[in-house]
């Protein structure tokens, strides 16, 4: 790795506090970026815009998603900000270039007889059942994600009152719990998690079989366990359920803005695509159904 991106990696970790897999993500684009430079013998210092509009046109020729390589631009814009802010150079490089247009997929979700079908997988018989069955019915009572299911603490959970505080960048959001996951969780939280914690001081709500926070990696394991066990063909992520979460709403009457407080989505634009599915969902009916169509 060069000296620019070992700078850039120095200065995501002391001045961002950038997590590991946010560094990771930037550090892969770039490698493969200066690597793209080397081949035309140009250092990262010296790249022009035409420079990085020529490689960003390349990954697509190669077959990179529009997606993919909005991010790799994305990353490269990053880097040039911070050598700029360095004081190393003068101007970003990247800065006009566009990215790539992105079409937006509709999500995949989760029928409600599927969705009931995955909440029944874990088996209270013993005490990863009973963990699993309160974390799985709370992911879908919330609508939250995975990195803010993994961060919660038991103090967060207002069991009496029937709800869940939830912080995710800077701002606090409260959601309401439905009977079934206040029942699993006062279960939980009751006579299972102090079986599982080593010390009275360990704050996380959700904690592994070594009474240690649950991990990213380690939930991902969990729900694909259950995936298995249930049969569905469906690629079935902790976002999936997010997604279910938020289609169910609004398909049973809930209005966008309630749904975007609650998943913590900062533009309601980015709620809106759950009525597009709503609407694809009616289309389709109606292809089946009318005698005409």
């Amino acid at each position: 790795m060069s000296e620019l991106l070992s700078i850039f990696e120095d200065y995501l970790k002391t001045e961002k506090h950038a997590s590991a897999n946010t560094i990771s993500s930037y550090l892969r684009d770039l490698r493969q970026f200066e690597a793209g430079m080397e081949e035309r013998d140009i250092p990262l210092a010296d790249v022009l815009p035409q420079d990085v509009e020529e490689y960003s046109h390349g990954l697509l020729h190669k077959g990179k998603s529009p997606a993919t390589v909005t991010r790799s631009v994305a990353s490269i814009k990053a880097f040039y900000n911070c050598l700029i802010a360095l004081g190393k150079m003068d101007q970003n490089p990247a800065k006009h270039v566009t990215a790539a247009k992105v079409e937006r997929k509709l999500p995949q979700i989760l029928t409600s007889k599927e969705v009931e079908l995955f909440l029944e997988q874990p088996e209270c018989t013993d005490l990863k059942g009973y963990r699993d069955r309160a974390m799985l019915e709370l992911l879908y009572a919330t609508g939250i994600r995975v990195s803010e299911l993994i961060a919660l603490d038991v103090d967060d959970l207002n069991l009496p009152g029937g709800v869940l505080k939830c912080y995710s960048k800077g701002k606090e959001r409260i959601i309401p719990l439905y009977p079934t996951a206040i029942r699993a969780l006062n279960e939980y939280v009751h006579n299972i998690r102090p079986q599982l914690v080593d010390s009275l001081d360990e704050t996380a709500l959700f904690v592994n079989m070594n009474g240690e926070r649950m991990s990213r990696q380690g939930f991902w394991k969990l729900i694909k366990y259950y995936q298995e066990r249930a049969g569905i063909k469906k690629d079935i992520t902790p976002h999936t359920l997010r997604h279910s979460f938020a289609a169910h709403l609004l398909e049973n009457g809930a209005d966008l803005r309630s749904i975007q407080e609650m998943l913590g989505h900062a533009d309601i634009s980015s709620t809106q695509i759950y009525s597009r599915l709503l609407n694809q969902k009616i289309k389709n009916v109606y292809l089946k159904a009318h005698p005409r169509a």
